[in-house]
């Protein structure tokens, strides 16, 4: 999508009116984790560097459509103004007569906060008088909350209709040139590895990556409603009992198209769902195999790890969506971290690898391993529906470049 960037706007004096995506985790008023904050900066930096009159905006949490002081924006105020060593003021509201008047006295290179749009119903509902109220006075408008452009809300669709140019923040940029450009003509050997919990959540996305892709790696609960409709025993695992055709569908599809879609050779299974219980590996495949009765599948086995890590380090592109086990509980963890570390050594060989949002993204940071991966997206739900092939309503809306 050829879409107005940042780097092609004149901001010299000029109120610039920007989405970030600032919903970040608190606890105790406390910000735990400010990677939305940081990757936002480049952005920020880049339009106060241009001399423009920033203000920002954005939701957190999910309050109910009133003000709600534990969702206030002001922690992110502070932490924004210690991270630039400068004053970032916060509007009590998003819109309304002190926020019309912060604006109004706002000069070049200083910053504004407007408190949590979500604080209006309106907001969610893209309601036109609310995103003309947020427009206000902005001569351009900027999105780099690519977290919330699957959205089609009143701070990310409905403002670009009252404002002469609306662009993308670098963030932005970065995740359409890897979500999308990259993955347009990828360098082959193409490998995607999914995991996660349901089949249903990743359904379009294996279906659409799967015209591309090379070699498909499943991994995860999801990968039980698979066995289970080959006619495997799967024990106490989890499963989509009523997704079983629709499993069996997929692996027609893959057969009828050519492609290789891995399932694990084995799995490691527990009796308990708890941290320090047993494990043991047993592959389904095999006469006597599966999984028996007060036994579950929690991540894949031993024989599967070897099979992905040479899968992986053959490949030249890798999109990897959904940790392969519960990575949460340490002894529970050895295939996803196996997984996370081969991707590493792949990065280090010269292929491009995207790490598709979600809890993939939590698995690598939590091995320390998030500065290996050419790419990780920030956004759960955008990013699948990016990789789906949907259009985001948040990207659609920026002007042509």
């Amino acid at each position: 999508m050829a879409k107005l960037s940042i780097r092609n706007l004149d901001v010299s004096a000029k109120e610039v009116l920007m989405r970030v995506d600032f919903n970040v985790p608190l606890k105790d008023g406390a910000i735990t984790d400010d990677t939305r904050i940081q990757a936002a900066l480049p952005s920020i930096r880049h339009l106060l560097a241009g001399g423009a009159k920033l203000v920002l905006c954005s939701h957190l949490g999910r309050p109910k459509g009133g003000p709600d002081a534990k969702y206030s924006l002001a922690p992110t105020a502070a932490h924004l103004g210690a991270l630039l060593g400068q004053d970032v003021k916060l509007a009590s509201d998003c819109v309304g007569p002190e926020a019309a008047a912060m604006r109004a006295a706002l000069q070049p290179g200083e910053v504004l906060i407007l408190e949590n749009t979500r604080f209006h119903a309106a907001e969610e509902a893209n309601d036109p008088a609310f995103a003309q109220q947020l427009a206000a006075t902005a001569d351009i408008y900027v999105n780099d909350a690519f977290g919330t452009a699957h959205r089609a809300h009143a701070s990310t669709e409905g403002v670009t209709h009252y404002v002469k140019q609306s662009a993308m923040g670098f963030l932005m940029e970065r995740e359409l040139k890897y979500l999308q450009g990259e993955l347009a003509d990828p360098a082959r050997p193409f490998v995607v590895i999914m995991g996660g919990s349901k089949v249903s959540d990743k359904i379009q996305v294996i279906m659409s990556l799967m015209e591309k892709a090379d070699t498909i790696l499943i991994g995860g609960a999801m990968a039980f409603t698979f066995f289970k409709a080959k006619g495997y025993d799967i024990g106490g695992s989890r499963v989509e009992a009523d997704k079983l055709d629709l499993a069996l569908e997929i692996l027609d599809h893959a057969k009828a198209m050519g492609k290789n879609f891995i399932l694990p050779a084995d799995t490691r299974k527990t009796d308990k769902f708890e941290d320090g219980a047993q494990t043991r590996c047993s592959a389904l495949y095999v006469q006597g195999g599966g999984i028996p009765e007060g036994w579950m599948g929690i991540d894949i086995g031993d024989v599967a790890i070897e099979e992905f890590r040479k899968i992986i380090l053959d490949a030249k592109t890798i999109i990897w969506n959904g940790p392969v086990g519960v990575f949460e509980i340490e002894n529970f963890a050895k295939g996803t971290r196996a997984v996370a570390e081969a991707v590493a050594e792949a990065t280090r060989r010269g292929a491009t690898t995207i790490i598709g949002g979600g809890d993939s993204v939590t698995a690598v940071n939590q091995f320390g391993l998030n500065d290996q991966m050419t790419f990780i997206s920030t956004g759960g739900g955008a990013s699948l529906e990016l990789l789906e092939g949907k259009v985001l309503p948040g990207v659609a809306a920026l002007s042509e470049a």
